[in-house]
């Protein structure tokens, strides 16, 4: 029985690709950086299955480039690259890998809030560079965490997570749905409240955005949104870059309307909006909120998993599409 065929965008764990070489011939791309569009358009051609990345658009155009294609399995829990609707519509099955990061992102996020309300970047900054000239009263002041407001946009696995690691700083947590279906966990465990993305922005010391990338949530963080957030609060972005309007958010910091931001993700990755990386008052990470041993291990041997499932006929673990096994 010949082999199956699969091609992996971007290298991904060793130990996905040792699952995937069992029940395929695998080829991977060689350079360390995202595919051109032709480029993948190119390579994908005779595959049977693919993993990708969320730089890897999944589309339409994508789809009859991939003649062959029995499923696609994102290295990813969005999935806002792909064009799930018109996947379904061609019967390919699609999957992501949600669950296996949560605890790092959320860590992540974490990090994110310390290092923006402690001024830890600005300070080591200060330190390396041999300006700091000694210890004084009035330098360097950032904010409390301890019993402050913590705002969840988007409570879903990762957002609960991190709802859920502000229990040893006596924070109360408020958070929004776009269902308008409240959260059982947050709500028992942490009396928290559901409340509007108005009441979100006005109460909240510290905002951490979980949400998917959808047309709703796109640039739902713009100049109208930072107007009604405390001028002492914090945004931290862990989720898509471009739920914040980044050319905002420059002019929010400058001006001082919030007192900081910390970002994993950005509007157009690799690159930033003019003038935010001269600010002070962010954090900027390079999207690493995956980037652990077992989180990214899980994430490639998860993908493998599923697209496995899917070359077999069979249904994945983590489908976008599960209506196509029913």
């Amino acid at each position: 029985m010949d082999r199956f065929k699969v091609y992996v965008t971007r290298m991904i764990p060793q130990d996905g690709i040792d699952l995937l070489r069992r029940v395929a011939d695998v080829e991977i791309n060689p350079e360390d950086r995202p595919l051109s569009r032709n480029e993948l358009l190119r390579n994908i051609k005779n595959a049977d299955g693919v993993v990708g990345l969320l730089t890897d658009r999944i589309d339409g155009e994508f789809l009859d480039a991939a003649a062959n294609l029995k499923g696609y399995a994102n290295y990813a829990v969005g999935f806002d690259n792909i064009d799930v609707a018109e996947a379904t519509r061609r019967g390919i099955p699609v999957s992501n890998t949600p669950g296996v990061l949560t605890d790092a992102t959320a860590e992540c996020a974490w990090a994110l809030i310390f290092s923006t309300a402690r001024r830890v970047v600005e300070t080591d900054k200060a330190m390396r560079s041999g300006t700091w000239s000694g210890w004084g009263p009035l330098q360097f002041i950032g904010a409390d965490i301890k019993g402050k407001t913590l705002g969840i946009v988007g409570a879903g696995r990762i957002g609960t997570e991190v709802a859920l690691m502000s229990r040893g700083f006596g924070m109360k947590v408020i958070y929004t749905s776009s269902s308008g279906r409240r959260n059982g966990v947050l709500d028992s465990e942490l009396h928290a409240e559901l409340v509007s993305f108005d009441q979100l922005l006005a109460q909240s010391d510290f905002i951490s955005i979980h949400c998917p990338l959808t047309p709703d949530t796109k640039h739902m963080f713009d100049a109208s949104a930072f107007s009604h957030m405390k001028k002492t609060a914090y945004l931290i972005n862990t989720s898509r870059g471009p739920v914040i309007k980044e050319n905002d958010l420059v002019t929010a910091l400058r001006n001082g309307d919030i007192a900081g931001a910390g970002l994993d993700v950005y509007e157009n990755e690799p690159s930033m909006a003019p003038g935010l990386a001269g600010l002070d008052n962010v954090v900027l990470l390079p999207h690493i909120g995956s980037a652990t041993q077992n989180s990214r291990n899980g994430m490639a041997t998860l993908a493998a998993r599923n697209l496995i499932a899917m070359l077999k006929g069979q249904k994945p673990e983590t489908p976008l599409n599960p209506e196509l096994y029913d």
